[in-house]
């Protein structure tokens, strides 16, 4: 009786769950769907750099055209088609993503310290109001904007680029909720206690734990900035300050001007001389901007 009542009460087999992904065809179709939507594009624009003008009228857009392979003298008519005009867009450019996309990620940065640990009256509201100016698109401002420049007489100049692109809502919240995570507060008011200074303790402890997210605020500032087309529209009138969004824009234009040179081939060439940098930055910072983007993912 009792090894029967033993078999009975034996405890039942745990299940083995398997550890190997389960594989979704539906999933994998999204993805390839999604990879096709982002590579082609980019083969589009390379293939067709290697073009003549007559060549992207004659030949199929995704292949290359044949027995032509025009690529560096592309790239050399670019560089020096109405007096190097595209060098001194792509100085313009470094110009407003340093001064601009470099100056939003400094204050993003004091800014979500700040925010994250010290404590003061009105914080809550403080944080409604970043929060909403995330929901704001940047083209909804544009015309405000333009008018109080034009008010301060900084209408056609760098600054009416560089101060706007100072503001990023959105580097600000990131930085914030990657600070909460990534800085212990018992390590800040160990420091303290050391005698370190709040500026000490902020860009010697503070600083190198908040590197991935800097990087992270600072390539999305960056690509905003060098993008950026709608602002310069509207406050810039002389080339010679132009970004190379807006450059390219007016080479785009000369085929519907009276008298204008079609130069599509360069206009091609440009577009992607002008992603190279973005391209090589991602690249070369992924490590920093991928544990950026995942810290807080995993709960400890």
């Amino acid at each position: 009786m009792t090894t029967t009542l033993q078999k009975t009460q034996a405890p039942k087999k745990l299940k083995r769950y398997s550890t190997k992904p389960k594989k979704s065809i539906a999933l994998t179709l999204a993805t390839g769907i999604i990879l096709l939507y982002s590579i082609v594009p980019l083969f589009w624009l390379i293939v067709n750099a290697t073009k003549s003008r007559a060549g992207l009228t004659n030949s199929f857009g995704l292949w290359f055209a044949d027995g032509e392979f025009l690529l560096w003298d592309n790239i050399v008519q670019t560089l020096t088609y109405n007096d190097g005009i595209f060098g001194r867009w792509f100085l313009n450019t470094l110009l407003y993503v340093v001064a601009g996309a470099g100056g939003a990620t400094f204050l993003a940065v004091l800014g979500g310290y700040g925010l994250s640990k010290f404590t003061f009256p009105g914080r809550g509201a403080v944080f409604a109001v970043v929060i909403g100016a995330v929901a704001v698109p940047g083209t909804a401002l544009a015309v405000p904007t333009f008018l109080m420049f034009s008010e301060m007489g900084l209408t056609d100049t760098p600054w009416a680029i560089i101060i706007p692109s100072l503001i990023s809502p959105f580097g600000l919240y990131l930085m914030w909720t990657f600070a909460n995570d990534a800085i212990p507060t018992e390590l800040l008011e160990a420091a303290r206690v050391d005698g370190s200074g709040e500026f000490r303790t902020f860009f010697q402890v503070g600083i190198p734990l908040l590197a991935p997210g800097i990087v992270t605020v600072l390539l999305f500032t960056t690509v905003a900035t060098w993008n950026n087309y709608f602002l310069p529209l509207i406050m810039l009138k002389d080339p010679d300050w132009y970004p190379l969004t807006l450059g390219l824009n007016s080479w785009n234009a000369q085929a519907t001007t009276n008298g204008g040179e079609v130069i599509f081939h360069l206009v091609i060439t440009g577009s992607l001389l002008m992603i190279i940098p973005l391209i090589a930055a991602f690249l070369l910072l992924q490590r920093y901007w991928q544990s950026g983007l995942a810290a807080g993912s995993v709960k400890e």
